[in-house]
């Protein structure tokens, strides 16, 4: 089997993904939201320990977040009246981050949605076993798409194994699919929910179609500045590498630090 695509080449596959074909996918693996909840709420493991909702989200979304919640607060976060900042969003992702002498360090390379004590999203909300998103207008594009993603032939898996496939057969190099998968697997991808099989309009299908290819185009930008704007720090504690830069977890900038 061949190396896999340069992230250029998935880049320009992903641009050249046609929504029509998405939609189609979608409408044959079928999807409707029932409002579980399962996809904003932390889960517990098989050992029994709390694992958080860990959803990933880019910079700018970060600061749309930060604005649609104010808005929805009346400009004010809590109860001393403060606007929201970067950590009431985002977090840290967790992968690369450790428990140090003094306190959380190491270096991770995305942002992740901020979560409450229980380890549900920050911004979810559940009413008599309905839930719901207090910024479903504005949220970030891994939430606008779930359960579904797009598989282009490289290394990357965002959301993990799938449960069904549907739509154009994924790139191959050599025979397999480049990433290893079966020679069965197709481009779009549905993963683990209870609304998957449900029937789904042709309109909604384009709309979720429209959004999953924006998100494939965007998570492959991302990388690729991730990886040309990534360099080595020896600064202590954590450090977030972005599109933007090294930032700090409260959202600023290393190279501002004196």
């Amino acid at each position: 089997m061949s190396d896999p695509p340069a992230l250029e080449t998935e880049l320009d596959r992903a641009r050249d993904l046609r929504v029509s074909d998405l939609a189609d996918a979608i409408e044959s693996i079928g999807f409707e939201c029932t409002r579980c909840g399962a996809c904003c709420k932390g889960h517990t493991t098989d050992d029994g320990d709390r694992e958080p909702h860990t959803a990933t989200v880019f910079p700018d979304e970060v600061r749309q977040l930060q604005g649609a919640a104010d808005a929805d607060e009346n400009g004010a976060h809590g109860d001393d009246g403060t606007a929201y900042d970067w950590r009431d969003v985002a977090r840290p992702m967790p992968y690369g981050i450790a428990e140090g002498p003094e306190g959380p360090e190491g270096e991770t390379f995305e942002w992740a949605l901020q979560t409450d004590a229980c380890g549900d999203c920050t911004f979810y909300d559940e009413t008599d076993g309905t839930g719901a998103c207090t910024v479903h207008d504005d949220r970030p594009l891994i939430c606008a798409t779930y359960p579904f993603s797009v598989a282009l032939g490289g290394t990357t898996q965002p959301m993990g194994e799938a449960v069904d496939s549907a739509g154009p057969p994924v790139p191959r190099a050599d025979g397999p699919a480049a990433d290893g998968s079966a020679d069965t697997e197709r481009m779009v991808r549905a993963h683990e929910c209870e609304g998957l099989g449900r029937d789904i309009s042709r309109s909604e299908a384009e709309e979720l179609a429209a959004a999953l290819k924006e998100r494939a185009v965007r998570e492959l930008a991302e990388a690729i500045a991730v990886r040309d704007e990534y360099e080595p720090t020896d600064a202590d504690g954590v450090v977030v590498h972005d599109s933007e830069g090294a930032k700090r977890p409260d959202g600023a900038p290393v190279a501002g630090e004196e």
